[in-house]
């Protein structure tokens, strides 16, 4: 692996790093403001003052031509899959812990590792793959499916939710890795954003007022399908905070996997679960369960592993690299 190479992944993994970050302040921001406004107004409103963020940012690494592509079709569907990802997970949110809901999520970096070898064609080792079965038996674990489902705290579709979203997500990353060789960072934000605002507003066209939520006796239904109100005073400043955060995840996981492998920015995807486990205990008083200790420890644990894989591959690589300079 030549030193570019390794500058480039060191600087995927910092990226994804801040990614995790922002992502964990975000789920906390809509999780606090799920029993006020409906999801596609937080949206709405998240997402279009991240695309007034993003405008410097666009303007920083072109201009307004950045925005232009040979493949808007893929830029859709990219966009869809985000949406669909987004939804599903806030809609299990609302009425499930961060943590719980969070940890059910995290299949997505192990489908992304897994689903790099057919679609990008990257090579993942025997000893990566090992550890990655390793984080698929914690996230089982998390699932908890020995219980029944009269001792879940939510309902089993519920559960199921987060593992849907992960799945969209990891089509969409991989989408991101294909379409970033050609597309700035920015731009590749700035679609997803815009995609954000077309389906809020096509929301609020066929349920804005509300006209379905009475008929929903489902609490993650009625999140998706209340009436959009005029926000509270002191709800702006954090539907600003999640416009500010959007704008920071969208630019910091599309440059993560632009410029690194998905096999290595995926496993520090994992950083975001320490994260959602210290908001939930923080603003809402709730922790894990054993077992979902257990499977977090399993998924962390592997992540690690990959890393530290990747850096030792890493360093036997330069060695060969400099021997054969004498």
């Amino acid at each position: 692996m030549t030193e570019i190479t390794r500058n480039r992944s060191s600087t995927g993994i910092a990226f994804i790093l801040l990614g995790m970050l922002a992502i964990s302040v975000n789920d906390m921001l809509i999780k606090k403001l799920s029993g006020g406004y409906p999801l596609h107004q937080i949206v709405f409103t998240r997402s279009a003052i991240g695309l007034a963020i993003l405008s410097p940012m666009v303007w920083y690494e072109g201009g307004l031509s950045i925005l232009k592509t040979r493949q808007p079709l893929l830029h859709v569907i990219r966009g869809l899959l985000v949406v669909v990802s987004n939804m599903t997970f806030f809609v299990a949110l609302a009425v499930a812990p961060l943590a719980d809901v969070t940890a059910l999520f995290f299949v997505a970096p192990l489908f992304i590792t897994l689903l790099s070898i057919p679609i990008l064609g990257e090579k993942v080792g025997a000893m990566r793959i090992s550890a990655v079965a390793v984080g698929f038996a914690g996230v089982i674990i998390m699932q908890r499916p020995w219980e029944g489902s009269e001792t879940l705290e939510v309902d089993r579709v519920v559960l199921l939710l987060p593992v849907f979203s992960a799945f969209a997500y990891a089509l969409m990353q991989l989408m991101t890795r294909k379409l970033g060789a050609t597309t700035k960072a920015s731009a590749l934000a700035v679609y997803i954003q815009s995609m954000f605002v077309v389906v809020s507003v096509c929301f609020f066209v066929v349920a804005g007022d509300g006209r379905f939520a009475e008929e929903s006796g489902n609490p993650s239904r009625y999140f998706l399908l209340r009436p959009w109100i005029w926000p509270a005073q002191e709800d702006w400043p954090y539907l600003i905070g999640l416009g500010v955060n959007s704008a920071a995840v969208g630019y910091c996981l599309s440059q993560a996997y632009r410029v690194a492998d998905a096999a290595t920015v995926a496993p520090f995807e994992y950083a975001m679960l320490p994260m959602a486990v210290f908001w939930g205990w923080l603003i809402w008083n709730e922790l894990p369960q054993p077992e979902i200790w257990v499977g977090m420890t399993l998924i962390m644990g592997a992540g690690l592993f990959v890393f530290l894989r990747e850096q030792q591959k890493s360093k036997q690589i330069a060695r060969t690299e400099v021997k054969g300079r004498y």
